[in-house]
């Protein structure tokens, strides 16, 4: 997945370092939060079958499509508001000299 398939986050919520600092800096930065939202996708996919229906055979193919594009459109909206936080620490575990 490339980075320019996230969702377009609000320079707001950008860490300050992140925000003023060198295009490598949002590079990494943006390499995180592309890790991130796989890591949210198949959270969101995970919770999405824990509410399924037992018999799912008798929803029509609308629904079943519908059903399956949920969990994505989820991680994209928690990933445009900010995410869960992890890319910050991930950038920061990986790249401790960037973190001062």
């Amino acid at each position: 997945m490339s980075t320019s398939a996230l969702p377009p986050i609000d320079r707001a919520l950008l860490p300050a370092d992140v925000r003023d600092g060198s295009p490598e800096r949002r590079q990494r930065y943006d390499a995180a939060r592309a890790f991130e939202r796989q890591l949210v996708g198949e959270l969101t996919k995970a919770l999405a079958n824990t509410a399924k229906p037992a018999q799912d055979d008798t929803t029509s193919a609308a629904t079943r499509t519908y059903r399956d594009l949920l969990p994505g459109a989820m991680a994209d909206a928690i990933m445009a508001e900010g995410g869960l936080g992890l890319a910050v620490q991930l950038d920061a575990a990986m790249h401790p000299e960037a973190a001062r």
